[in-house]
């Protein structure tokens, strides 16, 4: 086989492997997808090749093949950076960065020729996406984040009253901020908790108007 057909092969390969995973992330919706995927592997697949081309061409000198890969590893982060989206208090988008900076390795390897590592690390990483995700939903404990500010009448241990009154729903308070206003005799709590008992955030909501001392109750989540 000629270099030139063997060069068209991985770079198809390269493309296949990527895509692969791509489907994946593409059928979840996901920020970076089919096409993305693709292109990160053939482009890291061509950077690996002309890598070759020149320690061939350039053999007497001092080139090192292997600093134009390194450049693809570092610099794939700015690309799987832009798939982590922060919302309110969750993070969303780590596991298709990582998958971005997986395809790009597997590119890496198809374009030195590498293709059994290449084709098994693909295999793998795209059942540790499809399988081990669902695995995942099941096993782990549900947790969200949410804000609930109260405005409660101004009476004796009424701080201890709210409390309890999220703590019995199951909730955990990560963080507490309270403010007095003696002119209406009101105290304004800001809490940040944490929800793993799968309870209705409005549920709560509405059962915190039925006491007698809560004036206000809003919710951000």
């Amino acid at each position: 086989m000629s270099f030139e057909i063997e060069i068209v092969l991985r770079i198809l390969v390269a493309g296949m492997l990527g895509g692969l995973i791509g489907f994946e992330r593409e059928r979840r919706q996901r920020p970076a997808g089919f096409r993305t995927h693709i292109l990160v592997c053939i482009g890291a697949a061509l950077v690996m090749i002309v890598s070759e081309y020149m320690y061939q061409e350039f053999a007497t000198t001092s080139v090192d093949p292997s600093r134009l890969g390194a450049q693809v590893i570092s610099g794939i982060g700015f690309l799987g950076a832009g798939t982590i989206i922060r919302d309110k208090f969750k993070v969303k988008g780590l596991t298709t960065a990582a998958s971005l900076w997986a395809v790009a390795c597997i590119g890496l390897a198809v374009g030195m020729g590498y293709f059994y590592i290449a084709i098994i690390s693909a295999v793998i990483i795209f059942m540790t996406l499809a399988l081990l995700g669902r695995i995942e939903k099941k096993t782990k404990t549900k947790e969200e984040f949410a804000k609930i500010r109260v405005v409660a009448s101004l009476e004796e241990d009424i701080e201890k009253k709210v409390i309890n009154d999220l703590t019995e729903y199951g909730y955990d308070i990560k963080k507490l901020n309270f403010t007095k206003t003696f002119e209406d005799q009101t105290v304004s709590f800001s809490f940040l908790v944490t929800n793993d008992q799968n309870v209705e955030w409005e549920d709560v909501i509405l059962n915190l108007f039925k006491k007698e001392y809560i004036k206000k109750a809003t919710l951000d989540y």
